[in-house]
Protein backbone atom coordinates (compact mmCIF):
# COMPACT_ATOMS: atom_id res chain seq x y z
CA UNK A 1 0.00 0.00 0.00
CA UNK A 2 3.12 2.55 1.19
CA UNK A 3 4.11 1.44 -2.33
CA UNK A 4 0.98 2.78 -4.41
CA UNK A 5 0.79 6.04 -2.48
CA UNK A 6 4.48 6.24 -3.14
CA UNK A 7 4.13 5.69 -6.89
CA UNK A 8 0.95 7.74 -7.20
CA UNK A 9 2.62 10.87 -5.15
CA UNK A 10 5.55 10.48 -7.97
CA UNK A 11 2.77 10.59 -10.77
CA UNK A 12 1.11 13.71 -9.54
CA UNK A 13 4.30 15.56 -8.65
CA UNK A 14 5.71 14.99 -12.35
CA UNK A 15 2.21 16.38 -13.64
CA UNK A 16 2.45 19.47 -11.52
CA UNK A 17 5.92 20.07 -13.01
CA UNK A 18 5.07 18.95 -16.32
CA UNK A 19 1.49 21.40 -16.20
CA UNK A 20 4.27 24.54 -14.48
CA UNK A 21 6.94 24.04 -17.82
CA UNK A 22 4.02 24.23 -20.16
CA UNK A 23 2.17 27.36 -18.72
CA UNK A 24 2.74 29.65 -21.23
CA UNK A 25 5.16 32.89 -20.60
CA UNK A 26 3.63 36.36 -19.86
CA UNK A 27 3.20 38.94 -22.23
CA UNK A 28 6.01 42.18 -21.60
CA UNK A 29 5.55 45.92 -22.24
CA UNK A 30 8.23 47.80 -23.73
CA UNK A 31 9.87 48.32 -20.04
CA UNK A 32 10.05 44.15 -19.92
CA UNK A 33 7.22 44.44 -17.05
CA UNK A 34 4.58 41.53 -17.51
CA UNK A 35 1.30 43.01 -18.78
CA UNK A 36 -1.56 43.11 -16.17
CA UNK A 37 -5.31 42.70 -16.82
CA UNK A 38 -7.05 45.99 -16.22
CA UNK A 39 -4.46 48.06 -16.83
CA UNK A 40 -4.52 50.48 -19.48
CA UNK A 41 -1.84 50.24 -22.52
CA UNK A 42 -0.98 51.77 -25.92
CA UNK A 43 -0.70 49.31 -28.97
CA UNK A 44 1.78 50.54 -30.66
CA UNK A 45 3.73 48.90 -33.77
CA UNK A 46 6.90 48.33 -35.56
CA UNK A 47 5.23 48.73 -38.38
CA UNK A 48 5.48 52.45 -40.47
CA UNK A 49 4.04 54.28 -41.83
CA UNK A 50 1.13 54.09 -38.33
CA UNK A 51 0.29 54.59 -35.28
CA UNK A 52 -1.76 52.62 -32.44
CA UNK A 53 -5.46 51.90 -32.69
CA UNK A 54 -8.24 54.06 -32.25
CA UNK A 55 -11.78 53.78 -33.52
CA UNK A 56 -12.81 53.86 -37.19
CA UNK A 57 -16.48 53.64 -39.28
CA UNK A 58 -17.42 50.56 -40.06
CA UNK A 59 -16.10 48.60 -43.26
CA UNK A 60 -18.27 49.20 -46.57
CA UNK A 61 -21.86 50.88 -45.95
CA UNK A 62 -21.83 49.65 -42.11
CA UNK A 63 -22.39 52.59 -39.74
CA UNK A 64 -22.27 50.53 -36.81
CA UNK A 65 -20.80 48.85 -34.87
CA UNK A 66 -17.66 51.14 -34.83
CA UNK A 67 -14.63 48.90 -36.10
CA UNK A 68 -10.60 49.00 -35.31
CA UNK A 69 -8.51 51.07 -36.99
CA UNK A 70 -5.01 52.03 -37.02
CA UNK A 71 -3.92 55.52 -36.46
CA UNK A 72 -1.89 57.27 -38.69
CA UNK A 73 1.36 58.37 -37.08
CA UNK A 74 -0.49 58.43 -33.47
CA UNK A 75 -0.34 56.10 -30.37
CA UNK A 76 -4.13 55.92 -30.54
CA UNK A 77 -6.21 54.76 -27.51
CA UNK A 78 -5.47 52.30 -24.58
CA UNK A 79 -6.79 49.53 -24.39
CA UNK A 80 -7.05 46.50 -21.72
CA UNK A 81 -6.95 43.07 -21.67
CA UNK A 82 -9.18 40.49 -19.66
CA UNK A 83 -8.13 36.87 -19.76
CA UNK A 84 -10.09 33.84 -20.41
CA UNK A 85 -9.37 32.85 -16.49
CA UNK A 86 -10.49 35.58 -14.43
CA UNK A 87 -8.12 35.03 -11.32
CA UNK A 88 -5.27 35.41 -13.32
CA UNK A 89 -2.49 38.13 -12.17
CA UNK A 90 -1.14 38.74 -15.84
CA UNK A 91 -1.68 38.39 -19.64
CA UNK A 92 -0.10 35.07 -21.16
CA UNK A 93 0.71 34.16 -25.15
CA UNK A 94 -1.01 32.05 -26.60
CA UNK A 95 -4.24 32.17 -24.06
CA UNK A 96 -7.50 33.64 -25.38
CA UNK A 97 -7.66 37.31 -23.51
CA UNK A 98 -10.70 40.05 -24.39
CA UNK A 99 -9.08 43.52 -25.96
CA UNK A 100 -11.25 46.59 -25.27
CA UNK A 101 -10.72 50.05 -25.50
CA UNK A 102 -10.49 52.12 -22.41
CA UNK A 103 -12.08 54.81 -23.61
CA UNK A 104 -15.14 55.52 -25.16
CA UNK A 105 -15.21 57.40 -28.68
CA UNK A 106 -15.41 61.20 -28.87
CA UNK A 107 -18.92 60.92 -30.93
CA UNK A 108 -20.43 58.13 -29.43
CA UNK A 109 -23.54 57.40 -31.96
CA UNK A 110 -23.16 53.94 -32.14
CA UNK A 111 -24.68 52.26 -28.88
CA UNK A 112 -22.59 49.49 -27.59
CA UNK A 113 -19.72 48.01 -25.52
CA UNK A 114 -15.67 48.56 -26.29
CA UNK A 115 -14.81 44.95 -26.54
CA UNK A 116 -13.10 44.06 -29.63
CA UNK A 117 -14.94 41.13 -31.58
CA UNK A 118 -14.61 39.52 -35.24
CA UNK A 119 -17.19 39.86 -37.74
CA UNK A 120 -17.43 38.85 -41.48
CA UNK A 121 -18.80 41.25 -43.62
CA UNK A 122 -20.39 39.53 -46.51
CA UNK A 123 -20.14 42.15 -49.21
CA UNK A 124 -16.26 42.39 -48.78
CA UNK A 125 -15.83 38.77 -47.97
CA UNK A 126 -13.78 39.81 -45.19
CA UNK A 127 -13.70 39.34 -41.49
CA UNK A 128 -12.48 42.38 -39.72
CA UNK A 129 -12.49 43.38 -36.09
CA UNK A 130 -14.91 45.54 -35.02
CA UNK A 131 -16.37 46.63 -31.44
CA UNK A 132 -19.80 46.01 -29.83
CA UNK A 133 -18.19 42.35 -27.89
CA UNK A 134 -19.13 40.81 -24.77
CA UNK A 135 -16.69 40.59 -22.02
CA UNK A 136 -16.17 37.14 -20.57
CA UNK A 137 -18.59 34.77 -20.19
CA UNK A 138 -16.54 32.22 -22.08
CA UNK A 139 -18.02 29.86 -24.68
CA UNK A 140 -19.40 28.74 -28.38
CA UNK A 141 -21.63 31.89 -27.82
CA UNK A 142 -18.93 34.57 -27.30
CA UNK A 143 -16.48 32.78 -30.05
CA UNK A 144 -16.18 36.32 -31.42
CA UNK A 145 -14.75 38.61 -29.01
CA UNK A 146 -11.25 36.28 -27.87
CA UNK A 147 -8.18 36.41 -29.50
CA UNK A 148 -4.39 35.92 -28.47
CA UNK A 149 -1.37 37.03 -28.59
CA UNK A 150 2.04 35.29 -29.76
CA UNK A 151 5.35 36.33 -29.41
CA UNK A 152 6.68 37.58 -32.95
CA UNK A 153 11.05 37.45 -32.77
CA UNK A 154 12.69 38.57 -29.42
CA UNK A 155 10.51 41.41 -27.92
CA UNK A 156 7.48 42.24 -30.33
CA UNK A 157 4.18 40.33 -30.16
CA UNK A 158 1.19 39.85 -32.87
CA UNK A 159 -2.77 39.32 -32.68
CA UNK A 160 -4.40 36.47 -33.43
CA UNK A 161 -7.66 35.36 -33.90
CA UNK A 162 -7.62 31.75 -32.95
CA UNK A 163 -10.33 30.85 -30.22
CA UNK A 164 -9.96 27.78 -27.93
CA UNK A 165 -13.04 28.29 -25.50
CA UNK A 166 -15.84 26.30 -27.56
CA UNK A 167 -15.58 22.85 -27.68
CA UNK A 168 -16.21 22.28 -30.73
CA UNK A 169 -13.50 23.58 -32.86
CA UNK A 170 -14.51 22.56 -35.89
CA UNK A 171 -16.00 26.19 -36.00
CA UNK A 172 -13.40 28.02 -35.05
CA UNK A 173 -10.94 29.71 -37.69
CA UNK A 174 -7.45 31.09 -37.11
CA UNK A 175 -5.89 33.98 -38.52
CA UNK A 176 -3.70 36.64 -37.38
CA UNK A 177 -4.82 40.23 -37.34
CA UNK A 178 -3.61 42.43 -39.81
CA UNK A 179 -4.18 45.52 -41.81
CA UNK A 180 -7.02 46.26 -44.25
CA UNK A 181 -6.93 48.65 -47.20
CA UNK A 182 -10.25 50.87 -47.49
CA UNK A 183 -10.52 53.31 -50.92
CA UNK A 184 -10.54 55.82 -48.20
CA UNK A 185 -7.56 55.65 -46.88
CA UNK A 186 -8.85 53.60 -44.11
CA UNK A 187 -6.94 51.21 -42.01
CA UNK A 188 -8.91 48.42 -40.57
CA UNK A 189 -7.70 45.54 -38.53
CA UNK A 190 -8.92 42.58 -40.15
CA UNK A 191 -8.29 38.46 -40.59
CA UNK A 192 -5.05 38.44 -42.66
CA UNK A 193 -4.13 41.12 -44.79
CA UNK A 194 -0.77 42.85 -44.09
CA UNK A 195 0.97 41.69 -40.84
CA UNK A 196 0.63 44.30 -37.86
CA UNK A 197 3.61 43.44 -35.54
CA UNK A 198 2.72 45.09 -31.86
CA UNK A 199 4.31 46.28 -28.90
CA UNK A 200 2.59 47.48 -25.76
CA UNK A 201 3.26 50.78 -23.50
CA UNK A 202 2.12 51.24 -20.13
CA UNK A 203 -0.08 54.18 -20.51
CA UNK A 204 1.19 56.27 -17.33
CA UNK A 205 4.92 55.21 -18.46
CA UNK A 206 3.97 56.78 -22.17
CA UNK A 207 3.11 60.10 -19.69
CA UNK A 208 5.89 60.24 -17.76
CA UNK A 209 7.99 60.03 -20.95
CA UNK A 210 6.90 62.62 -22.34
CA UNK A 211 7.18 64.71 -19.51
CA UNK A 212 10.41 64.33 -18.90
CA UNK A 213 11.45 64.69 -22.58
CA UNK A 214 9.71 67.98 -22.99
Amino acid sequence: MKKLLLFLSFLLFNSFLSFAVEEPNPVLDTNGDEIRPGVEYYMGTTFRPGGGVTYGKGPGNEICPLAVAQAWLKRGLPVTFTPVNPEEGVVRVSTDLNIKFAEPPIIDFCSGSNVWKVHFNEALEQHFVLTDGVEGNSGCETMANWFKIEAVGVQGYKLVFCPTVCDSSSEAICKYVGIYHDDDGTRRLALGGQPYPVVFIKKNEDILKSVTST
